[in-house]
């Protein structure tokens, strides 16, 4: 596996290059298939709890210390085992390809030899972790302000992603909502202060769905949670069958601690004319984190306020 200590070289590696350390990682327990021409699948084997991730190439290659998915660096911590499927493309996983992966898998009952299986995505990782959940009744899912369906019949007030209309989310593991009817549990974590998606939190709405709001959580709560260091803990949480609402806003804690969180929340304050309270926000936080420009930051929000 490359070691965790990157450096520019390791970050300039071709996409050939990056590919072939997945095939050697595949093939030190389990296996690494190029699904078309824009997903791939890594599979790592362990112990009978598996963590499946849904991630995109760019991010594991531009966020990740070794370039390697992130749901690898849960399950090694167990030894779980792991299966990743990579997006190489933004297609949100809409490939026959991809469908007939998971119909093999379900055809070669490969779910059902582990105790505990965990689904997880991000924005388009999201919709599919939701998706392709069918595949595995009993499993439980973590979306992170997933993508409901792209489809303009269904989701034409979002604009953010016109030019991805064409893709086909009509046929089959297309409506992420109705594919979650078979998990254990879905939990749909999302910003309520983003508009359009917790509308499309909304449209999980189901029995079995549990919507977790993340407040000043921001566009890219992958990144957002990343930075709290609480990704780890959601996703281990969640793989062993402990993760409810509850744990989530106990981990969410971080929070107080994270000066972009902090900075998200004051200027919402700000923007929403609240400065008495933003400055009492922002000395708070400033004190205890010994923070100085939060400080500056409560000092120029009560001149506002006395305005």
């Amino acid at each position: 596996m490359l070691g965790a200590a990157t450096n520019d070289t390791t970050r300039a590696m071709t996409d050939a290059a990056w590919r072939r350390e997945l095939e050697l990682e595949g093939a030190q327990g389990g296996f690494y298939r190029p699904l078309g021409a824009d997903h791939s699948a890594l599979f790592i084997a362990g112990t009978p709890t598996l963590v499946v991730t849904f991630e995109n190439a760019a991010t594991i290659r531009q966020r990740e210390p070794d370039q390697m998915p992130f749901g690898l660096s849960v399950a090694e911590m167990r030894g779980w085992s792991h299966l990743c499927l990579i997006s190489h493309a933004a297609r949100w996983y809409r490939d026959p390809a991809v469908y007939g992966f998971f119909d093999e898998m379900v055809d070669e009952s490969f779910f059902e030899q582990f105790d505990h299986v965990v689904f997880f995505g991000a924005g388009m990782g999201g919709y599919a972790a939701a998706a392709f959940s069918v595949a595995a009744p009993g499993a439980t899912v973590i979306a992170l302000h997933p993508q409901a369906t792209l489809d303009p019949a269904v989701a034409g007030w979002d604009p953010r992603f016109a030019d991805r209309r064409g893709l086909d989310f009509t046929s089959r593991y297309g409506y992420a909502p109705d594919m979650t009817e078979g998990t254990g549990q879905a939990f749909v974590i999302h910003d309520p202060d983003q508009p359009l998606d917790s509308m499309h939190a909304a449209l999980f709405r189901r029995p079995w769905t549990t919507l977790v709001p993340a407040r000043h959580g921001g566009a890219d709560l992958y990144a957002s949670l990343s930075s709290m260091h609480i990704l780890h803990s959601i996703l281990s949480s969640a793989a062993t069958g402990g993760f409810d609402a509850r744990l989530f806003a106990t981990f969410y804690r971080a929070r107080r601690s994270n000066l972009p969180y902090l900075n998200r929340m004051l200027a919402r304050l700000e923007s929403d004319g609240r400065f008495g309270l933003a400055a009492m926000a922002a000395e708070s936080a400033g004190r205890r984190l010994r923070e100085p420009r939060l400080l500056e930051a409560a000092q120029k929000l009560r001149l506002k306020a006395l305005d």
